[in-house]
């Protein structure tokens, strides 16, 4: 059985991460009980009590740990990832693994210099319904993909946030932190190695006075091109803090689809007034429309992981592919237009 330690107890995505390996076959073996936020780590302890603290150092140091989970502060993942690498262990970490250019070419080197994994636990690996979409895609019931509209929209919960959330040199920026997904999930749908960027905006428009002096971002809106394998594609992204409170899910997020033979819209977290639950997917071709509820379909990226973790078989999701995508973010995000409203 492999082995993981919690390291950076900073982001409740290490809830899901930790459930989602264990679930796949997975020992998590201690956690570094070091953190920015004292709830995240009580909600740990209360959800995986059989799991130890145990020093940082004394993890990383550990020779049957396999690899680590990190959800630290997104300023210091990059740190602790090449630490970790570089004592024998992969990374799976949370978004954004990066925050700066620098950042990622120290990884990138990492990974050339120990052959260690690095993984992003990217949305589109966990949503059953963008796999379902995926697999739609490829069948060709939709023809040539077209174009491809990405809302993400996401509730603030101020009081629940760190001081580092608002930083801007902390968490890298709205595109780099929230965008990394939605840029991710437009090669995959591209079908593409790579994209350029055609525009991209950035803004603060609702949030308070007192925290936006420090670079915090509130919206954000860009658009990429692609040449896929069956031609060029047009993508647009939107993202923002705006999801109001009378919202049953912290964000109402939507993929849209356009094909030469077909059009697909999922609603990933919820149907606000008709059927219960998330993954909602619909589909329309030239003879009929569906719909199909993805939520009970299976998630493999745990399982995927450990397969690669176990036989480094690079089959999950290649590191290259990673790096491309935080690339495209941190330039993204450096080349937006600031909009002051």
């Amino acid at each position: 059985m492999l082995r993981f330690a919690a390291i950076g107890l900073d982001h409740r995505h290490v809830y899901d991460m930790t459930a989602g390996l264990i679930a796949a076959g997975a020992a998590c073996v201690g956690h570094d009980p070091e953190t920015t936020d004292p709830r995240v780590l009580n909600g740990f302890r209360k959800r995986f009590p059989q799991v130890p603290a145990v020093d940082r150092e004394r993890l990383l140091d550990d020779p049957s740990i396999d690899f680590i989970v990190l959800c630290a502060g997104p300023c210091d993942r990059a740190g602790v990832a090449i630490e970790a690498m570089r004592r024998g262990k992969d990374v799976m970490v949370d978004k954004p693994g990066v925050t700066t250019a620098e950042q990622l070419a120290a990884v990138e080197a990492a990974v050339r210099q120990t052959g260690r994994i690095w993984s992003i636990c990217l949305g589109r690996l966990t949503s059953p319904s963008v796999q379902a979409a995926l697999r739609v895609v490829r069948s060709g019931e939709l023809g040539r993909l077209v174009h491809l509209t990405s809302l993400a929209p996401h509730r603030l919960n101020r009081a629940l946030r760190p001081a580092w959330f608002f930083e801007r040199d902390a968490y890298g920026g709205i595109i780099n932190d929230i965008g990394v997904h939605a840029i991710d999930q437009f090669l995959a749908f591209a079908d593409a190695p790579d994209a350029s960027i055609a525009a991209a905006t950035i803004g603060c428009f609702g949030t308070a006075a007192d925290i936006a002096p420090s670079g915090f971002e509130d919206f954000a809106e860009f658009s990429l091109r692609a040449a896929g394998v069956s031609g060029n594609m047009l993508g647009t992204m939107r993202l923002d803090w705006f999801t109001p409170d009378g919202l049953p899910d912290w964000g109402d997020g939507r993929l849209f689809l356009v094909g030469t033979e077909g059009t697909l819209e999922l609603r990933k977290n919820l149907d606000i007034e008709g059927r219960a639950g998330g993954n909602h997917m619909f589909v329309a071709n030239q003879q009929r429309t569906r719909y199909c509820d993805c939520s009970d379909l299976p998630v493999t990226y745990y399982r995927d992981f450990l397969d690669d973790v176990r036989d480094r078989s690079g089959g999950m999701m290649e590191n290259g592919r990673v790096f491309t995508v935080c690339r495209l973010a941190l330039r993204c995000q450096a080349t937006a237009v600031r909009f002051t409203p």
